[in-house]
């Protein structure tokens, strides 16, 4: 079992960035794969950025280039930087731990309670 805690959350302005945190109770550094999740009301929860430990980040379309993930095994924590924010980044973004299947797609195990972030001028 694995809790997630995410934080870092809140109103920022278009164009201005945020970034956000997610701390593991457990060492992810044994953990397969971690990822980040967004969701708006009425939609899916949309994969928005996952790495697999020590290897390569894959990122939706929508953020490439903008977003950034990265992870501090020391402290078992991953975070999200999200740069140049657009309205439609509005969202409650969750953090994930979980695995790669065979084809290497991110299969998300564990989820933590999620951080509203609102873009508005």
């Amino acid at each position: 079992q694995v809790q997630l805690v995410e934080s870092g959350g809140g109103l920022v302005q278009p164009g201005k960035s945020l970034k956000l945190s997610c701390v593991a109770s457990a060492s992810i550094f044994n953990i397969n794969a971690m990822g980040w999740y967004r969701q708006t009301p009425g939609k899916q929860r949309e994969l928005v950025a996952a790495n697999s430990s020590g290897g390569r980040t894959n990122y939706a379309d929508s953020v490439k280039g903008r977003f950034t993930f990265s992870r501090d095994n020391a402290k078992n924590t991953v975070y999200l930087q999200m740069n140049r924010m657009k309205p439609e980044d509005t969202a409650v973004y969750y953090c994930s731990a979980g695995r790669l299947d065979y084809r290497g797609n991110y299969l998300p195990d564990y989820w933590g309670q999620g951080t509203q972030v609102t873009v508005s001028s």
